[in-house]
Order: C-alpha cells, then sequence, then structure tokens
C-alpha cells in the first residue's frame, strides 16, 4: 500500500510483509491509501507517476455514507468499487444482495470480489463502465459515486427510483475542486436535484480527465510580446477553487508556484479554442500584469466572474446545487434550482 500524505501531496511505500506493525497503522488510519498506480501499468514498491484506484479516508467514507442515508430494504449501486470496503459497508447493512458495485478496471473489481467473499459478503462486483450504470437491476433506491466526475450521465437518473438520491462528486475542467452534490430524483422520474454538501477530493472517472492541449500549443514562440496587455487587482487566490469554476466555464486554471522574488503566474487556458490569458503577480504590488489573446478574453471572464461573486456576498459551496434536466444537460444554481447561474 502507499498511504497518501494531504499536507504534502507525497506517498510512501509500506509492505505488509516488511512491516506489518506500520502496515495495520496506516490501514487503520484516518488517511487515503493509494492501491494502484497508473492504471495499473506501474511496477514495483515505489510510488509510481499517477494513482488510480485507492481506499478513501474513512472520515470521508462515513460523511458520504451519512449523506446517503440508506434505509433497511434498499438497493444500491456503487460507481467505482476500489478495495470493496465501501460495498462492504453498504452490504453490512442492507444485505449482499441489495448492493450492486462497478468498476472499470478489471483488476481491481476482481481484487476487490475475491476479499468481499473471503469477508462473507458476495456482493455482486462487476467490470464495467460505471458511466453507463447498470440497468438490468435499476431501479435503485441510492446510487454512490466514489470518483471525481464533470459530466453527469443521465443514465443514473433513468436507474434511479422516483424520491432516491444519487451523491455524486462533481466539479469542473477549471480544476481539481470538487463537491458533493446530492441529488433527489423527481417524482416523475425524469430529473434530478439538490445542493452540494461539503467539499471532497477523488479521482476523476477515468473516462473524463482532462487532456488538455500543450502550452506551447496556446503560446508558441512571441505570442507574449503580441498579446494584449492589461492589469488586475483580483488577487490571486479569489481565483482558485471551486466556485470559480463554477462561473467561468471551459476554461481550466493552472497556477504556477512562487518564484524568487515572489512571482507567481496564474494561467487561464481555454477548452474550446486556443484562447489564452496569464497575470503575473508579485509580492507587494497591489495589481498584477496581465496578457491575453485569442477569441475569447478569458482574463476579462474572469473578471467579471468575480464581480458577480463579490456581489452576491462571495457565496461558497454550500449555496450552489446541480440540476439534471430532463434533456440530460446539467445545470448550475445558486440559492434554488429556480435561480441557475
Amino acid at each position: 500500500m502507499w498511504p497518501h500524505d494531504m499536507a504534502t501531496g507525497s506517498s510512501r511505500t509500506v509492505d505488509k510483509a516488511r512491516a506489518p506493525d506500520a502496515w495495520q497503522r496506516y490501514a487503520d488510519s484516518d488517511c487515503p491509501i493509494v492501491t494502484q498506480w497508473d492504471d495499473g501499468a506501474h511496477n514495483g514498491p515505489e510510488p509510481g507517476r499517477s494513482f488510480s484506484s485507492s481506499s478513501s479516508m474513512p472520515s470521508l467514507v462515513f460523511s458520504m455514507l451519512a449523506d446517503l442515508d440508506v434505509r433497511e430494504g434498499q438497493r444500491v449501486l456503487e460507481i467505482g468499487t476500489g478495495t470493496g470496503w465501501n460495498a462492504a459497508l453498504l452490504a453490512h447493512r442492507l444485505g449482499a444482495g441489495n448492493v450492486v458495485t462497478v468498476d472499470v478496471d478489471g483488476v481491481v473489481a476482481a481484487t476487490a470480489r475475491a476479499a468481499l467473499r473471503r469477508a462473507g459478503l458476495p456482493v455482486r462486483v462487476l467490470h464495467r463502465d460505471g458511466y453507463l450504470g447498470f440497468p438490468e437491476r435499476a431501479p435503485y433506491d441510492r446510487i454512490i459515486v466514489t470518483c471525481g466526475v464533470r459530466d453527469i450521465p443521465y443514465a443514473w437518473v433513468e436507474q434511479t427510483a422516483p424520491g432516491g438520491i444519487i451523491l455524486v462528486p462533481w466539479g469542473t475542467y477549471y480544476g481539481p475542486a470538487e463537491a458533493t452534490a446530492r441529488l433527489v430524483v423527481d417524482e416523475d422520474g425524469r430529473s434530478a436535484s439538490g445542493p452540494f454538501t461539503r467539499p471532497v477530493g477523488f479521482m476523476r472517472m477515468r473516462a473524463q480527465r482532462l487532456v488538455r492541449r500543450q502550452h506551447a500549443a496556446y503560446v508558441p514562440p512571441g505570442a507574449m510580446d503580441r498579446a494584449e496587455v492589461s492589469f488586475t487587482s483580483v488577487p490571486a487566490t479569489d481565483l482558485d477553487g471551486f466556485v470559480m469554476g463554477l462561473l467561468v466555464r471551459d476554461v481550466t486554471h493552472v497556477a504556477d508556484r512562487e518564484r524568487d522574488g515572489g512571482r507567481r503566474a496564474v494561467w487561464l487556458y481555454g477548452l474550446s479554442d486556443t484562447s489564452w490569458a496569464v497575470a503575473v503577480f508579485r509580492d507587494g504590488r497591489k495589481e498584477a500584469k496581465v496578457y491575453q489573446s485569442g477569441p475569447r478574453r478569458l482574463w476579462e471572464e474572469a473578471e467579471t466572474a468575480h464581480q458577480w461573486w463579490k456581489a452576491n456576498e462571495r457565496p461558497g459551496y454550500e449555496r450552489f446545487g446541480l440540476t439534471v434536466g430532463r434533456d440530460g444537460q446539467t445545470r448550475v444554481w445558486l440559492d434554488g434550482p429556480d435561480h441557475l447561474l
């Protein structure tokens, strides 16, 4: 296993055969534990490049199960099996026959299936794309998703009973920040809506990972010299996070680490074209110099979003929510479904 330190962003190797006490201590701790790297292509004891399966922090697991609010006799579909621990908790509460869990990785699914059987919990574990759900056992009273998504498939709404709950970590391509959306399916079964309940951080659904153009495709040699130049007083820290991603659409945000002299660059890249913008912040200066180019004026979009955010009393994630409509589109709202962004 590779326990992951959230503060440093690093993982360490813990071998059960060589250090059983340390292994047990980490297994019982409140930290995420990486169990697979690089979609299974990684070999060896050292950490790989990108984690692709894990056991989530117990505190996060329990808070999501509290949001899920399962009742006796209900049927649950889990998207993202991982180690199988979450499915085991659900099966212990509801009975193994009432829980179905799916994972896109065949090795991960097989390993979890074997572990659940050893625990006396013969949960149905399937190797399949969770984006499609599992209509053969629908309708479900609850669907819980344990990977981050940027696009909520309408199939999940169709496979949930009226009044049922879909609990899903959702975010935008603006950055890694996510929050759990607790969606309740309408009585007609054709739409689902609900608020964000808590900030979270999950590995993204594999089919929804961001594949962005290389920096040079946006900013070729000489592009900075030809760019439109302006200045901004928007703080760099106000451009981070979940809410800005709700307001600035089809854009990804990259903040460089602070360099010598307190210099920090914040980049915006368009996802629908090669528009780009960068603001260069320096310690002690009230304004940052902005360069931008392309069909969209991305920095102006960001400043407009920032002004809206301030005018609406700087709302946090808890004032926002989602509706997955009858047309299959996901829409964001503030303070209620009638106030779409």
